[in-house]
């Protein structure tokens, strides 16, 4: 009996992140992983190339399968609406049972931005497949967009002993208030439509001044400004909210 080759690609599910969204942040082997792909599954919007899919464009070789898992609903539903989760639910158990059946005998890599742990779509498939156990699970880690966007503004995210939280525009104001109020340095993902509520956040905290907006971090349309300077009109759910701690730091001595 002949053995498999060592670079032949063992059959199961990898979830890779590819990082902020410039492709030089990728690790090393995401991109080993992304270029060997037969078979490529990615998330995105009706209507939409995905986010992930764009990052990875010229990299897929020829011939790669590609699955576009698009969301049933995205902003069109209140995210606590029962039919929102309904559907939601239906959309992660339908692809769960399709990457599972591929997966048993292919190698199927599922690209995710940032890194897929933290508030990634493919969290929702992991934990299914992982319940299932009949398939291999892996996941490779990605650089977070909040690390691209946060380097984008050329300055220091924390300092010495400042607490850094990290929370989502969805909040309730008042939520998003009691926690900003919390800490140092602040991370708000999500944004979008949510904008106009973080902004007032931000005001009732007294923050809003130090504050800055980073659209489409590390990319080709990378925008960063004080959010003073943003008006409201048009944020790209693909964009952060950044506060800077002001911590403990030694002085220069010149």
């Amino acid at each position: 009996m002949q053995s498999k080759p060592e670079h032949a690609a063992t059959a199961g599910i990898v979830c890779v992140g590819l990082g902020p969204g410039d492709p030089d942040l990728m690790s090393v082997k995401a991109d080993r992983l992304v270029r060997q792909a037969r078979h490529v599954a990615f998330f995105r919007k009706k209507g939409r190339p995905g986010k992930a899919r764009q990052a990875v464009q010229g990299m897929l070789a020829e011939g790669a399968a590609e699955y576009a898992m698009e969301y049933p609903v995205t902003t069109e539903l209140p995210v606590e609406s029962e039919a929102y989760v309904e559907l939601l639910s239906r959309f992660y158990d339908d692809w769960c049972l399709r990457l599972a059946e591929l997966a048993r005998h292919e190698q199927v890599i599922v690209l995710c931005e940032g890194d897929p742990f933290l508030y990634g779509s493919f969290m929702h498939l992991y934990t299914r497949l992982r319940e299932r156990g009949d398939v291999r699970l892996e996941v490779v880690p990605g650089i977070p967009g909040m690390v691209g966007c946060w380097h984008a503004t050329g300055l220091p995210i924390t300092w010495g002993d400042d607490v850094l939280s990290v929370m989502t525009g969805t909040l309730p104001e008042d939520e998003l208030v009691r926690r900003m109020q919390a800490a140092e340095a602040l991370v708000v993902m999500k944004v979008g439509r949510n904008l106009p509520r973080i902004r007032r956040a931000l005001q009732r905290c007294g923050r809003a001044d130090a504050a800055w907006l980073v659209q489409n971090g590390t990319t080709a349309a990378q925008q960063v400004a004080r959010l003073s300077e943003v008006g409201d009109e048009v944020c790209p759910y693909f964009a952060i909210v950044l506060v800077h701690g002001q911590g403990r730091r030694p002085e220069a001595a010149w």
